[in-house]
């Protein structure tokens, strides 16, 4: 599939993820002066990361070399993705967690310059460096363990998302009601 195989897929999935959490926690502790965990669950993992690179590498890998092309492409698909998932976002739960209001040139606090400029940058990085590096260390574990690290990784954080769903949908308070109505 793609030049590559679904286990290949999936773990870079999962380090992306826990990589996009890493990243994204440690620039956001900086900026609020704080550790901050920029995860919507409580674990490392953020699959909106882990989906945006591995399609960024899938769609754009076959323009390897063209960088103007890669990072217009780039921008412009990550900043078409991150408006969609905000405005799902905010379709679902009634808020966006992140907000770009006071940034120059956004629009509706979902999506700025700034933002598409360096999503720009950061498809650069993941076609010409870190998809290879990512690759490498996921060939660094046997395959079978690696299968099993995987499995495990995407169920604990399948697991976390899920409590974490409940509580942002208030699951449980609305069963109460329910079996309350029943009585």
């Amino acid at each position: 599939m793609f030049g590559t195989d679904v286990y290949h897929l999936v773990a870079a999935f999962v380090v992306y993820s826990m990589l996009g959490w890493l990243v994204e926690s440690i620039y956001m502790s900086f900026c609020n002066r704080k550790l901050t965990n920029r995860g919507f669950a409580k674990g490392p993992f953020c699959p909106i990361y882990g989906v945006g690179a591995v399609c960024c590498y899938l769609i754009m890998s076959p323009f390897k070399g063209q960088y103007v092309v890669v990072y217009l492409m780039g921008a412009v698909l990550a900043t078409i993705f991150e408006y969609l998932v905000g405005r799902g976002m905010l379709l679902l739960f009634g808020q966006l967690w992140w907000d770009y209001k006071e940034k120059p040139f956004n629009f509706q606090g979902i999506i700025c310059l700034e933002s598409t400029v360096a999503w720009g940058f950061y498809a650069l990085g993941i076609v010409h460096i870190l998809h290879g590096a990512v690759y490498r260390l996921i060939d660094t574990v046997d395959f079978s363990l690696g299968v099993w690290v995987v499995c495990i990784l995407l169920l604990v954080a399948a697991v976390d998302y899920c409590i974490q769903l409940g509580k942002a949908f208030r699951v449980k308070e609305r069963y109460q009601a329910f079996r309350q109505g029943q009585s």
